[in-house]
């Protein structure tokens, strides 16, 4: 299981991250582009996938980890609960959130 502190710490180890709020909760930005943020209940993060067929997969393969609302519909966002998940696997989601949403600039630095 993951904390909030721990979603901190890993998202603002990538570089140009930076955080600050998003609709009230904790936000992760790689320059002024979201990649995660914390749900208001405190136990849910929020990360984008390739595409919203990747996220319907990764829901149908394991949906005690990762779940969707009505307000994702249509985006390629997955919910992820943070007793589902350990540190390893927190560090591949915001990794490959991050790389996603990442200008082409900074991802070629960091893959450099």
């Amino acid at each position: 299981m993951v904390t909030e502190d721990d979603v901190r710490r890993v998202a603002l180890s990538l570089p140009e991250t930076g955080e600050k709020p998003m609709y009230g909760t904790p936000g992760f930005y790689v320059k002024t582009r979201w990649f995660a943020r914390i749900r208001e209940a405190g136990d849910v993060l929020v990360v984008f996938c390739p595409t919203e067929e990747d996220k319907l997969a990764l829901i149908a393969a394991e949906p005690a980890k990762f779940f969707t609302t009505p307000h994702y519909d249509g985006y390629p966002t997955v919910l992820v609960r943070f007793h589902a998940i350990d540190a390893g696997e927190l560090r591949e989601l915001l990794t490959d959130s991050w790389r996603l949403r990442a200008p082409k600039r900074v991802l070629a630095a960091f893959d450099g």
